[in-house]
């Protein structure tokens, strides 16, 4: 998550293209999702850096959807619905 919150900060005033956007979505729920299955504690898995990444995510993806309207099915919002789809 640190090297994802790094490489996010280094690009802050870029905007993610929406593949990118997808991807790292992807990405940071499943590992979460993941870890927390295997037992890591909350405190553990909502760090600082976690919660920044996820602002960011969460920003772009709004931005996203207004420029490209929607995202198809991939969202920030907490839903398992998208891995049974995929």
């Amino acid at each position: 998550m640190n090297l994802l919150g790094t490489w996010l900060t280094d690009r802050m005033d870029l905007q993610l293209h929406l593949y990118q956007l997808k991807i790292l979505i992807r990405i940071v729920k499943k590992k979460y999702r993941d870890f927390r299955l295997q037992g890591v504690l909350d405190s553990t898995l909502n760090s600082k850096m976690y919660e920044t990444v996820r602002n960011r995510l969460t920003l772009e993806e709004a931005t996203a959807s207004v420029r490209e309207g929607g995202m198809q099915g991939v969202s920030m919002k907490d839903s398992d619905e998208e891995d049974n789809n995929h």
